[in-house]
């Protein structure tokens, strides 16, 4: 069979899909709300089957919101402009001019130079240095360019193995890190902002999921460490000296940190200087371009920015203004309402469940867009702590460890050849649940405190 008409098969699927949720819809929902989950699983459909690019289908709300009445191009088209965007690609800026200096070599060297020479010491190292570059870089391309470097390190499969999934889930642990670690952080900030709820600071983001990452990064060092850790690993040195190029960048980086922290409040003592996040990392991205920088190159750099995911961001913001305007969010939380009747623990418990094994079979990008303007009305209605519950589905939907498809850093780990289905199943639900057990510990003892 061609590759056309497998497509062929993927979009008919997806279209019919499309039509049978909107066809059930319709029983519970009006017309317009049948439409919009109709659409929605149209584009889950296609994001999950690849039956067409994923920058297409993110387009394709421009195209689908009108054309069924849910919402107006103008509204829509708005959605792709989000000053959100735009803090992503001044981050993704800074990750191009990185990888272009092979300075996340000298990086991931100096993390790993930390820690013994031992399979369990390199498993931590890998995972911590795949989680932090991932803080600031793309989970995506944080994978990619340390999994390759990772499966030299031994000819033992079983190693590899477990080298791949150290970067892998690293990556995903360490996304939650800062706010531009990975979709899911941005899309609650973006709607946190439209709801008109008080915005979490750069570095009080920081602060709060801190707790988590250190945990998580320790249970993965010992799962993933059990039964090889006393196995010896030789490994070659990179240049202790940085390349000039190196250093600009270093200087940047230091200079982005610290206007960071100069700008974020810390009530009641410092209001901060009130610039955009957004202004500032787009900035930092820009001069890359300007001397005495001259770091990147636009007319070659450019088709490494990913333009697919900035489309992404803005289906998702779309996706959840159509929640809100359609009266769905608000349809679905009162039918959600029940659940406030349950104790608070065993509510934020369901939604830490829902949303982390949701995200194995969907993208967690689309998820957190249906899920968060959701929350948050039945958090208005019930007057629970909105910013808790979105939080606590924010971190969840970046922590699934189980399936390929569940994020990009798995499925490259996947591609690597070295990690197996089964085997990734077994250590992702695992996992999967000590990391659900974290969040709502953390979020019951640390963060309802903060938020």
């Amino acid at each position: 069979m061609n590759v056309g008409k497998v497509q062929a098969k993927k979009i008919l699927f997806a279209l019919l899909l499309g039509v049978v949720g909107f066809a059930v819809a319709t029983i519970f929902f009006t017309t317009t709300q049948a439409a919009l989950l109709g659409s929605i699983t149209l584009l889950v459909a296609l994001w999950t089957n690849e039956g067409l690019p994923l920058g297409v289908v993110s387009l394709l709300p421009i195209i689908i919101f009108p054309s069924f009445g849910i919402l107006n191009t103008k509204i829509v088209a708005a959605n792709y402009s989000h000053p959100i965007i735009y803090l992503f690609l001044g981050g993704f800026l800074i990750a191009i001019a990185v990888e272009k200096s092979g300075l996340h070599v000298w990086l991931s060297d100096r993390v790993l130079a930390l820690f013994p020479s031992t399979a369990r010491g390199i498993i931590t190292s890998l995972a911590i240095a795949s989680g932090l570059l991932s803080s600031v870089l793309s989970n995506t391309t944080t994978t990619l360019l340390l999994i390759s470097i990772a499966l030299f390190l031994t000819k033992e499969p079983k190693l590899k193995l477990r080298f791949a999934l150290a970067i892998a889930y690293g990556a995903s642990i360490g996304g939650i890190m800062t706010p531009i670690g990975t979709p899911p952080n941005l899309i609650l900030l973006g709607i946190m902002e439209e709801k008109g709820m008080e915005a979490i600071p750069f570095f009080q983001w920081m602060w709060m999921v801190a707790p988590v990452a250190i945990i998580m990064f320790g249970v993965l060092s010992v799962v993933l460490g059990y039964g090889v850790k006393n196995i010896k690993i030789e490994r070659e040195k990179t240049k202790e000296k940085l390349t000039k190029d190196q250093s600009k960048i270093m200087y940047l980086i230091y200079g982005l940190i610290s206007l960071l922290l100069i700008n974020a409040p810390i009530k009641p003592y410092w209001s901060g200087l009130g610039l955009s996040e957004s202004g500032i990392l787009l900035s930092a991205g820009l001069l890359l371009f300007f001397p005495p920088f001259n770091i990147l190159n636009w007319d070659k750099d450019s088709a490494k920015v990913p333009f697919k995911i900035m489309f992404l961001f803005g289906a998702g913001f779309s996706i959840a203004k159509a929640f809100t305007m359609t009266g769905l969010a608000d349809e679905i939380a009162s039918e959600l309402i029940t659940l406030s009747t349950m104790p608070f623990i065993l509510l934020l418990i369901s939604v830490a469940i829902m949303v982390t094994f949701m995200t194995e079979i969907t993208s967690n990008t689309a998820l957190i867009s249906i899920m968060l303007p959701i929350l948050y009305s039945v958090a208005a209605q019930t007057e629970l702590n909105a910013t808790l519950f979105m939080m606590v589905a924010t971190v969840c939907a970046s922590y699934a460890f189980m399936l390929p498809i569940a994020t990009a850093p798995n499925a490259i780990a996947m591609s690597s050849g070295v990690v197996d289905i089964k085997t990734m199943a077994k250590y992702g639900f695992l996992l999967n649940i000590i990391g659900i057990t974290v969040i709502i510990f953390v979020a019951l003892f640390f963060w309802k405190g903060i938020v």
